[in-house]
């Protein structure tokens, strides 16, 4: 809708200022709000727990642990979701004894090579094979992939409420699900989208500089859409610095 009133703003203003029509000054009115939307990632312990808790990934159906791996390989690399799904063996390369990911985007074009951790190398060798030409982790529908993971997330218990907000007419509002009154919950809120916004915030929790950030997610130096993660990380580490500061000044 926000790109639709653009082009109407700026079609009106060319007939106006190019062609001499007297339409008016009514697309002056026009304008679009700039909002920003909440971006939920999981926290670096709640990834861990998906890729380590053997227990926990013994109780998943099948169907299940697949959805688990695809998700912990998309936190670990930083894949769109539809890069993920084009993935093949040819896209894997072993470098002295080092598996590294090769690939081009499909939405940016971009290429990346990416050094993959030991738990991502375990997954890739668990679900390749001998034809080079089958997608590595199969197909499955976006709808299927985010009903499944917004289980296997309250499985897990991450349930912990969220208040999401968003802004209507200048005014911010609270969002809350037509046939729920509770608040909303984590795991309601995962979906494909977590995976690379994930990825990011890890990178950068984890005190990786971000220029090296960007390179291997793809955002150029002028992306705005970064500096949100970089907000994001800082006051991560904001609220774990306070819980240090806390400790220190107790005696």
């Amino acid at each position: 809708m926000g790109a639709n009133i653009k082009v109407i703003r700026v079609f009106f203003n060319y007939l106006k200022n190019d062609k001499d029509l007297n339409t008016g000054d009514f697309q002056r009115l026009f304008y679009v709000r700039k909002e920003e939307i909440e971006i939920f990632v999981l926290s670096p312990e709640q990834l861990k727990f998906l890729i380590h808790d053997k227990e926990f990934e013994q109780t998943l159906i099948p169907s299940y642990k697949r959805i688990k791996d695809i998700f912990v390989f998309g936190c670990s690399t930083g894949l769109r979701y539809s890069d993920i799904f084009l993935l093949t063996n040819k896209n894997f390369e072993k470098i002295d004894g080092e598996w590294y990911l090769k690939l081009k985007s499909k939405k940016t074009k971009t290429f990346s090579f990416i050094k993959l951790s030991a738990y991502a190398v375990a997954i890739f060798q668990r679900y390749t094979t001998s034809n080079n030409k089958v997608p590595l982790f199969g197909n499955t529908s976006l709808f299927n992939f985010n009903k499944s993971l917004k289980h296997i997330g309250e499985l897990a218990g991450f349930t912990t409420p969220i208040e999401v907000s968003r802004e209507k007419q200048g005014k911010t509002q609270t969002i809350t699900k037509k046939t729920d009154t509770s608040k909303n919950r984590f795991c309601d809120k995962m979906s494909s989208h977590m995976m690379r916004r994930t990825a990011i915030t890890t990178l950068l929790i984890l005190g990786m500089p971000e220029h090296l950030v960007r390179k291997i997610s793809g955002h150029s130096h002028a992306s705005t859409s970064f500096n949100r993660y970089v907000h994001y990380a800082q006051a991560y580490m904001d609220k774990e610095i306070e819980k240090v500061h806390s400790k220190l000044e107790s005696y």
